[in-house]
């Protein structure tokens, strides 16, 4: 049985197009995870994307997470409140055409509804701009978290396209 699933592409072009945020968590921290740990992403991945029928890279083998995370244009940055591990982006740095993708961003359950997810998402776009982008682009959908596209667009993010497909 196939499920219906709406889903939403939106940029921002301009630093100066990000909405400011109000919210600074004096006990939260985002750090790049540097050496990449092919570990952590595959937790988070796993841990955040149960619960959103994130299924493409469970059967990614620990060489192709390697792979993957060794990429020069692909960076990770870890979101940490009182030193534990809250959530995780990453970033793909499509330096040709002077974008940045925010592939994956998602906060532990325990995380979730407590406005860290615009803390991060600030975190993810202002980092994307200061590797000479002009554009900073995701994808969401509606098996995502029920505030993820509201949380796009409080940021200055802008629909540019949408689409519905069965999965």
């Amino acid at each position: 049985m196939s499920t219906k699933v709406e889903r939403n592409y939106l940029e921002i072009n301009s630093l100066k197009e990000l909405k400011k945020l109000n919210f600074f968590p004096d006990d939260c921290y985002i750090d790049l995870s540097d050496p990449a740990d092919f570990q952590i992403n595959k937790f988070f991945y796993k841990n955040i994307g149960k619960d959103h029928r994130w299924t493409d890279r469970l059967v990614w083998t620990d060489k192709q997470w390697i792979g993957y995370i060794s990429d020069q244009k692909v960076r990770t940055y870890i979101l940490k409140k009182a030193d534990e591990f809250a959530g995780y982006f990453e970033l793909i740095f499509h330096k040709e055409r002077k974008e940045t993708e925010i592939a994956y961003l998602g906060l532990l359950k325990e995380y979730q509804n407590k406005k860290l997810g615009s803390f991060l998402l600030t975190s993810a776009i202002k980092n994307s701009f200061l590797e000479n982008t002009n554009r900073v682009w995701v994808h969401t959908c509606s098996l995502d978290h029920k505030h993820a596209l509201n949380n796009y667009i409080s940021r200055g993010m802008k629909i540019y396209k949408t689409e519905s497909v069965s999965i």
